[in-house]
């Protein structure tokens, strides 16, 4: 059982950043493709972005392009989501989640898809 950490949330003034991270405790994310989701209060879950097992496909939701980047580190056995030019309307609960399959298309946003999810890690934008 694959068990998702993400970490690096916080609360931040518009226009900052912060760095997501999400590492794996049982197991090695190099086999598996990751997605970023999120979901603010009264808000469903939506997809932020997505990159597969190889780090060579990427995909972002067109709410955050341009200002967020999703990388893999294998070494270190995370995945990050640099997130720039902060919003308020950034503001919600960040969840990670790990796909056995790579996932192409409009179908990397659906959560059914994902296999695990971490617990969430909550992120804050305000002045």
């Amino acid at each position: 059982q694959l068990q998702l950490v993400e970490s690096g949330g916080g609360l931040v003034q518009p226009g900052g950043s912060l760095r997501l991270s999400c590492t794996a405790s049982t197991d090695t994310l190099d086999y598996y493709a990751i997605g970023w989701f999120r979901q603010a209060p009264g808000k469903e879950r939506e997809a932020v972005s997505y990159i597969s097992s190889s780090g060579l496909d990427t995909n972002y939701a067109d709410a955050v392009k341009g200002r967020f980047t999703i990388r893999r580190d294998n070494a270190k056995n995370s995945v990050f989501l640099q997130m720039n030019s902060l919003k308020p309307e950034d503001t919600a609960v960040y969840y990670c989640a790990a796909s056995h399959f790579d996932i192409y298309g409009t179908r990397v946003g659906a959560p059914q898809l994902y296999d695990y999810w971490g617990q969430g890690t909550q992120v804050s934008v305000s002045s």
